[in-house]
């Protein structure tokens, strides 16, 4: 993030403060900047604010309070502490750069500047226009919480802070963007986290230099983690409170990006994404069963269809009692062309839905699913059994939690799919092999993609594959090296 060397200090001549301001942030320009000058003890004091980012009655309390003190209190050449005891918020800073003035007014506060006086009065008073928190529509239980983050980085530390009323949670707030100056707010808890990942973090955020962050969190997370092209997600979003608090009595760091109710949680591994609330939210028995279920819609999603493909290109691989898995009608055409296709045509319909309004889309799936599909096998386009597979890798990948996992694995499957066609058995061995790869020398903040599974680690694996009761779950994941192992203590 570019910072100015030169920062221009308050002036003892509120006019030559008014001139910077006028310059600086357009005064009598941009309608949305609110200005009041008022006189009191026969000194000017002058106010600065934006009109849609503060609560309009939290202001309009303090000019109150400050026009007051010419009727109540006898004339006192101390004008500064007499404002300073004055100012009724819980909330006031003093700054001594207009520069930072200007940053903190245009985040939501009120700027307070006295003739004669090289200090000004911040005043957070801020009330950002948005939504009040919802269930989010990507992370839904059945039983649970229905409140979610928001796009207010305010009510998002609110609601971490009211599932973890520990002391020793921080929220440190910073901001990224020379020209948007957004709000980044990292929390952990300074007795859990490892102190190393919060440096490395708080670091490689103040290293950013960038305008601005049009898309948020999603921007922060490319500065953080060198993707490339690697598809799979390297660090976890999500939008429910509950579940970035487990995270961070865990000993993850969260990241919240104002403008954003996703929550980034770093660090994580390939098996982050595979879990869901629900999951905790049911008993041991029932919540290992459906975390099953949801892995074996995983596995299906990336390896039934080129497992199905390798045995209709080679159906001396199939067992007798298994002959009927071949199509019985192979249609006017190649068997990978329709699969292909169908598979890209599921994604268009995926697309659809998203940007068909509400009202409409249930019909827009019903005209997909009954008049294009089935005409489609009708002409001969497609081999019923084509559709079968197809669809049931789509619910696979519907079932993955993490839609950007679900999106890696679709790509991951046309990858194995294609290869699989051109070199058969030992193309889906190879496909697996660069898979398994991949995801082997893979990292995320230092942290290996596979782990539990590689480097191996017996307990941290059985939690992954079984749901354990909580009063058996005492230890924190080794691998977000947290100062305290114990969960209890």
């Amino acid at each position: 993030m570019n910072k100015k060397d030169n920062k221009t200090p308050v002036n003892k001549l509120l006019k030559k403060n008014q001139e910077y301001m006028k310059t600086r942030i357009g005064i009598d320009v941009s309608f949305d900047v609110g200005f009041r000058e008022l006189t009191i003890f026969e000194k000017k004091i002058q106010l600065y604010y934006v009109t849609g980012l503060v609560d309009t009655d939290f202001v309009i309390e303090v000019m109150k309070k400050l026009i007051s003190i010419n009727d109540e209190e006898e004339y006192n050449s101390e004008i500064y502490e007499v404002l300073n005891n004055r100012i009724v918020h819980q909330q006031v800073e003093k700054a001594k750069t207009l520069d930072e003035a200007v940053d903190q007014m245009l985040s939501g506060l009120l700027v307070i500047l006295v003739d004669g006086q090289d200090e000004c009065f911040i005043v957070d008073v801020r009330h950002y226009p948005g939504r009040s928190p919802e269930e989010p529509d990507t992370e839904k239980v059945i039983r649970g919480s229905r409140d979610g983050y928001t796009e207010n980085i305010i009510e998002n530390t609110a609601l971490t802070r009211r599932r973890i009323r520990d002391e020793r949670l921080r929220n440190e707030m910073m901001q990224v963007g020379e020209r948007s100056k957004t709000d980044i707010c990292i929390s952990y808890i300074q007795d859990v986290a490892d102190k190393g990942l919060v440096d490395l973090i708080k670091n490689e955020l103040e290293q950013i230099e960038v305008d601005g962050l049009s898309m948020a969190d999603k921007t922060i997370e490319e500065y953080l983690v060198q993707q490339g092209f690697n598809p799979y997600p390297l660090v976890r979003y999500t939008e429910r409170p509950d579940v970035a608090a487990s995270h961070l009595f865990e000993g993850h760091v969260l990241i919240m990006v104002d403008t954003s109710p996703s929550m980034i949680i770093m660090p994580t591994t390939y098996f982050h994404h595979v879990q869901h609330a629900e999951e905790y939210r049911e008993s041991p028995a029932v919540g290992t069963f459906v975390r099953w279920i949801r892995f074996i819609g995983i596995f299906a999603s990336l390896f039934l269809l080129p497992l199905w493909l390798l045995l209709v290109i080679e159906p001396s691989l199939l067992p007798d009692n298994l002959q009927f898995i071949g199509p019985n009608e192979t249609g006017n055409v190649p068997i990978i062309v329709q699969i292909l296709l169908a598979d890209i045509g599921i994604e268009f319909l995926r697309m659809a839905a998203i940007h068909t309004p509400t009202p409409l889309s249930t019909a827009m799936g019903l005209i997909a699913a009954v008049l294009i599909g089935q005409i489609a096998i009708d002409v001969g386009l497609f081999s019923a059994e084509v559709i079968l597979y197809v669809a049931v890798s789509a619910v696979g990948t519907f079932a993955t939690p993490s839609y950007e996992l679900s999106v890696a694995n679709k790509m991951a499957r046309i990858i194995l799919i294609i290869l699989t066609f051109i070199f058969q058995v030992k193309g889906l061995v190879i496909g697996l092999t660069i898979f398994l790869l991949l995801l082997i020398s893979t990292r995320s903040l230092q942290t290996p993609y596979l782990w539990p599974f590689l480097p191996f680690n017996d307990k941290a694996l059985w939690q992954i594959l079984f749901r354990v009761s909580m009063p058996l779950s005492k230890t924190r994941p080794s691998i977000v090296n947290p100062k305290n192992n114990q969960k209890q203590a």
